[in-house]
């Protein structure tokens, strides 16, 4: 897998900033053609961020990705308000379309910033996004996905800066916001249906289990995910919950089926087998690349050969023809942690 996923991941990378210009990423594709008219999302181009510094060396894949970042970030903290919430979405004529709020953007943002003060080879990308992490830490989101996403930011902060109170006491109020039912319930997800980016729920508690010392939570985690990972699969492959959401007693397989949640599967079981050393997240992490590969409910390839990008979904009658930057990089994430896994077995 992992010299195939490599030469893959490379492909990605380049229609990542196929999609980029000096502004940011745009959100939508016609095909493999960025369309403008749709403008950018922070949520993108937070995620992208995500990816871009947590690529390990070579750090140029594809062409000069350090730079790419840079922009990525320019953007975030541009999309940043005095008070620490954060535009969302910036028109191709770069006026913001609405007001600054704490949605999955702001969650998202979060995850960014601290993905980048930890991680980025850059010190002037780790410093100024360690100073806008600093700024928004204190917010708190009513959502627990978005509080969920900021966590994760919180997460890796704190392993850059493990005395770091703010991003701690995010961590701890994120992990406390999911929702624990009655052990032996017949439905122990902590929301009343499956959504979506499900797995961030049981990564934030794995995470306040490995990095507050929660044994309680971090053991909670690990149910979730073990339910989770049953529950999206069907006999040999990954079958994610649909766009519509899922509870019992509903048909399955659902549509339409999402990259995000592939990646999201694929990042909390890494941190799993990170904590727990247990070969079965490996190959809940192999399952999700698998997915992108062609093993999934239609058998066919969520992703294009010729320009490396990502199908926006799986659907009923195949896959969409349209590569955007969310299924891209939902890609790309999959990969990382396909390639990363494989050189622990």
């Amino acid at each position: 897998m992992t010299e195939s996923s490599a030469g893959l991941l490379e492909a990605a990378f380049s229609h990542l900033g196929r999609l980029s210009d000096d502004t940011g990423l745009f959100e939508h594709a016609c095909y493999g053609t960025p369309r403008r008219e749709h403008g950018y999302c922070l949520d993108d181009v937070a995620r992208g961020l995500v990816v871009l510094c947590r690529q390990p060396p070579p750090w140029h894949l594809a062409g000069p990705l350090d730079p790419l970042a840079e922009r990525y970030l320019a953007f975030v903290v541009h999309a940043q308000s005095a008070d620490g919430r954060f535009h969302n979405r910036l028109s191709f004529d770069r006026r913001w379309q609405d007001a600054p709020g704490l949605g999955d953007w702001w969650g998202r943002a979060l995850w960014a910033l601290g993905t980048a003060a930890a991680r980025s080879p850059l010190p002037w990308v780790r410093e100024r996004a360690a100073y806008a992490f600093g700024s928004s830490v204190q917010q708190r989101s009513p959502w627990p996905r978005s509080m969920a996403f900021a966590a994760l930011g919180a997460a890796e902060f704190l392993v850059a800066h493990p005395a770091h109170q703010g991003a701690i006491n995010l961590l701890t109020d994120a992990a406390k916001m999911i929702e624990r039912r009655e052990p032996g319930t017949d439905w122990p997800w902590p929301e009343d249906r499956l959504g979506y980016a499900n797995a961030v729920f049981p990564e934030v508690l794995i995470a306040a289990g490995q990095l507050l010392l929660d044994a309680e939570a971090g053991y909670h985690g690990l149910e979730l995910l073990e339910w989770l990972l049953s529950t999206e699969s069907a006999p040999g492959h990954f079958s994610p919950t649909g766009s519509q959401g899922w509870r019992v007693g509903q048909p399955r397989p659902g549509f339409d089926q999402q990259p995000l949640e592939a990646a999201a599967l694929a990042d909390a079981c890494a941190r799993a087998f990170e904590v727990s050393q247990d070969a079965r997240w490996i190959a809940g992490v192999e399952r999700t690349v698998d997915w992108f590969l062609g093993e999934n409910d239609q058998r066919v390839a969520l992703y294009d050969q010729g320009s490396g990008g990502g199908y926006d979904g799986l659907h009923p009658q195949g896959h969409s023809a349209n590569q955007g930057a969310e299924s891209t990089l939902a890609l790309i994430s999959t990969l990382q942690q396909g390639i990363r896994i494989a050189g622990r077995r």
